[in-house]
């Protein structure tokens, strides 16, 4: 059922904040409990995992085992890959991927009546699970937003952003929500017993992203305002094809049009990637995302080249970027199409365990938003959306089997009034930041420069969701600084080796992200690349 946010009792039991795969997946499992799910956006839009092209990864085909899944999830981590975790979401897959189909969601078949499986970028089975080719977000978005909306025991509160995580001996006690789209609305208050942050990634922190407007890491930054601890957020991972096109959010191209056999090409029609790996095409979506920036770097561009592989099959087997393309003039059966990388996938986020509980007691975490330790520097294509479900089927678990505190009395005096639109022209600032030092290239001069200003800015923001944009951005800068190294999605040229000693996760809070950000501004920018690893 669908409530306005006044008509709701200021005590609630359980809330989930999100209305992307894992809040919905979550509050289904927890049916029949009553659960208030809040989404910023009317439910079914405003969450990455409705634009999801690639599909679920799974072994379900005839010959794939999960421990064969787990060893390419591993291989692609970058040496961080928690590999009990990543063993125990593959098992887990199955079972997940039959809830779905349960739900409703359409996945395709083969000739046989079995689930039809596709490959990409860096596993070594076909094992993706499509729905009509590019559709898969859309789908499974759709089918669990219609149970959502059967289920009687979940209450919906659309268009609230949750702005604030509110908290008293390191335990949950509410939220502070604010009507999205209206920064000057006046705050809610609302109690909670338990918490489950599922608010997505971090895209908008960037110029060039494939997330949706919503993605801006909200989750995080009220998590981490309010002391949880942070895992592994300098790694952030690039989508080497995004259509290029001036849209933003970028569309994207699909990485399963490579898995058919689709080619990378400069402006001189030469594919360029097969001198950079052995997989060509087929690398690790940070591999390909460096070959691809490096050509548009070097002024000869880069596209995606289809027309070999599919040419007229393409409108049929890849629809949604077909009609992307077509909408921008494009025609991909006969026309290579213009790519760039950009902002796709957090590995970083709120620090949780095994039953996504976080380091602050009531508080879950599921989906993007968290850090299982799963992807660890690098995510393999295809593992967000089950982790998603794994996770949030775990939560749901992990709540039902506890017994939860009677819910605190909030006092006005717990708000955090900063309202107000955040200023557009500081909002593009630290977008054009993230992007210039942050992003596919870095190095410690620019990151030590992008550390400094987002801590400026997340100390003296009037507007409190520019503030929560520039406490992530400031977590993800300073733990990139920190990390004198190239692992995985992050790369610096002026560290380009991995270092052995620093194969291990980052766990980290706000407190030590502005500790950066003081020793920067305590010493001469000649120093600022060589930080001292705690």
């Amino acid at each position: 059922m669908t409530n306005n946010i006044h008509n709701l009792s200021r005590d609630t039991d359980i809330v989930i904040v999100g209305g992307g795969l894992a809040g919905l997946f979550c509050a289904l499992k927890l049916a029949p409990r009553p659960v208030t799910l809040i989404s910023a956006a009317p439910l079914g839009q405003g969450a990455s995992s409705a634009w999801a092209q690639g599909g679920i990864a799974a072994a379900v085909a005839e010959g794939d085992t999960p421990e064969a899944h787990a060893a390419d999830t591993i291989a692609v981590g970058g040496g961080l890959v928690d590999e009990a975790v990543a063993l125990g979401i593959a098992r887990d897959a199955a079972p997940r991927i039959h809830d779905l189909l349960a739900y409703g969601v359409p996945f395709d078949r083969d000739l046989e009546g079995k689930l039809a499986v596709g490959r990409e970028a860096a596993h070594s089975a076909r094992r993706i699970v499509h729905v009509r080719g590019d559709g898969a977000g859309a789908a499974i978005i759709a089918a669990l937003s219609e149970a959502v909306r059967r289920t009687p025991s979940i209450r919906m509160v659309e268009g609230f952003i949750a702005e604030a995580l509110l908290t008293a001996d390191n335990a949950v006690t509410g939220l502070q929500l604010r009507e999205a789209g209206n920064p000057s609305a006046t705050p809610f208050l609302l109690a909670a017993r338990a918490v489950v942050l599922a608010t997505g990634g971090i895209g908008h922190l960037y110029a060039v992203t494939t997330n949706p407007r919503e993605a801006s890491g909200s989750g995080l930054a009220i998590a981490a305002r309010a002391g949880a601890v942070i895992a592994d957020p300098e790694f952030v991972q690039f989508h080497p094809t995004a259509i290029m096109t001036g849209g933003d959010p970028a569309p994207l191209a699909t990485e399963a049009l490579r898995g058919e056999g689709a080619t990378l090409i400069n402006d001189r029609g030469e594919r360029f990637m097969a001198a950079r790996h052995p997989l060509a095409e087929l690398a690790p979506r940070d591999i390909v995302a460096r070959g691809v920036f490096a050509e548009i770097e070097a002024g000869r561009g880069a596209f995606l080249d289809a027309r070999q592989a599919l040419g007229a099959r393409f409108a049929d087997k890849f629809p949604t970027v077909y009609a992307s393309c077509i909408a921008a003039g494009i025609d991909p059966a006969r026309q290579a199409i213009p790519i760039a990388p950009a902002e796709h996938y957090h590995m970083g986020g709120i620090a949780v365990d095994a039953n996504g509980r976080s380091s602050i007691d009531g508080l879950w975490a599921g989906g993007e938003v968290s850090s299982t330790g799963a992807h660890g520097a690098n995510r393999l294509a295809s593992n967000s959306l089950l982790e998603a479900v794994v996770y949030a089927a775990r939560i749901a678990e992990d709540i039902a089997g506890r017994d939860l505190p009677s819910p605190v009395r909030l006092s006005e005096a717990s708000l955090t009034p900063h309202g107000g639109a955040p200023d557009a022209a500081a909002v593009a600032r630290l977008r054009a930041m993230m992007s210039l030092h942050v992003g596919v290239i870095r190095d410690g001069r620019g990151l030590a420069e992008a550390v400094r200003h987002f801590a400026a800015l997340e100390r003296g923001a009037a507007s409190l969701a520019l503030r929560n944009m520039a406490t992530t951005a400031l977590l993800v800068a300073a733990s990139a600084w920190r990390r004198c190294e190239s692992r995985g999605a992050h790369f610096r040229t002026d560290h380009p080796a991995d270092a052995p000693a620093m194969a291990r996760r980052t766990m980290t809070n706000l407190a030590a992200a502005r500790d950066a950000a003081k020793l920067l501004g305590e010493r001469p920018l000649s120093h600022a690349a060589q930080p001292a690893i705690a």
